[in-house]
């Protein structure tokens, strides 16, 4: 079994205690995984933090917080609360002075959170595709409306299968499903390993397929010039509001 080799190394880097670098591997495959740049730099009001700032509203849940960089800038404009599954990145947002961080599993929200609790999500870090298949994305976004206001709105993200930059991925893995494709790898940090992590990637045309059933529609997106990663923003459908609030 894996232990929390990403909890354990992002508080050694806040600590200034890190020994070595944090490398995800898929096989023979290897690359440094650049910490201080995904988990430290501080959110910014522009160019893609602007966009995503601009599709949310408070009270504001944070999925998958890590560190909470997001959390940070956003618990000072409005309610925010901090998920995350790992006990030693909750007690480094607290360190670092994240007001609402709660040890929690993202893919259980209605268990944990009460009906239309929260005004938008934020689901940054593909995230989303650990829900491993179309359906655990569709019950995802069906458990996120339970907890979210009528007027909700969340950002997610993901990986484009259809994007000729995909296969440059580590640990890409082609699938022969149209706008589908996975992703695995695991970290490696100071000889100790990870879980292996395994990603459902999805294309915005996936990503609107599996809204269908949903109370959520795409109304928005974001994709990135040096690779097949793209934002996507979602509001409720006001047509099915009714079914989550």
């Amino acid at each position: 079994m894996g232990t929390d080799v990403f909890g354990r190394v992002l508080r050694d880097f806040y600590h200034e205690r890190q020994t070595e670098p944090l490398v995800q591997f898929d096989g023979d495959s290897r690359q440094d995984h650049p910490i201080e740049q995904f988990y430290f730099e501080q959110f910014s009001a522009e160019d893609g933090d602007a966009w995503i700032e601009n599709h949310l509203q408070g009270p504001l849940l944070d999925v998958g917080a890590g560190a909470g960089r997001d959390t940070l800038y956003f618990q000072d404009r409005f309610e925010t609360t901090a998920l995350e599954l790992s006990e030693q990145l909750v007690a480094l947002m607290r360190e670092r002075g994240v007001e609402d961080a709660r040890h929690g599993d993202m893919f259980a929200l209605p268990s944990q959170f009460g009906t239309d609790q929260f005004g938008s999500a934020l689901v940054r870090g593909t995230q989303l595709s650990l829900a491993k298949s179309m359906r655990g994305i569709e019950q995802f976004l069906t458990d996120l409306a339970a907890v979210t206001t009528a007027e909700a709105t969340a950002v997610v993200d993901s990986y484009d299968p259809t994007d000729e930059q995909a296969s440059n991925l580590l640990g890409y893995r082609e699938d022969a499903t149209a706008g589908l494709a996975f992703r695995t790898f695991a970290f490696e940090y100071d000889d100790a390993v990870s879980e292996t992590l395994l990603f459902r990637l999805f294309s915005p045309a996936r990503l609107r397929e599996a809204t269908a059933e949903t109370p959520w529609t795409v109304t928005e997106l974001r994709r990135s010039a040096e690779s097949a990663y793209y934002l996507a923003a979602l509001e409720k459908d006001a047509e099915i509001r009714g079914r989550s609030g």
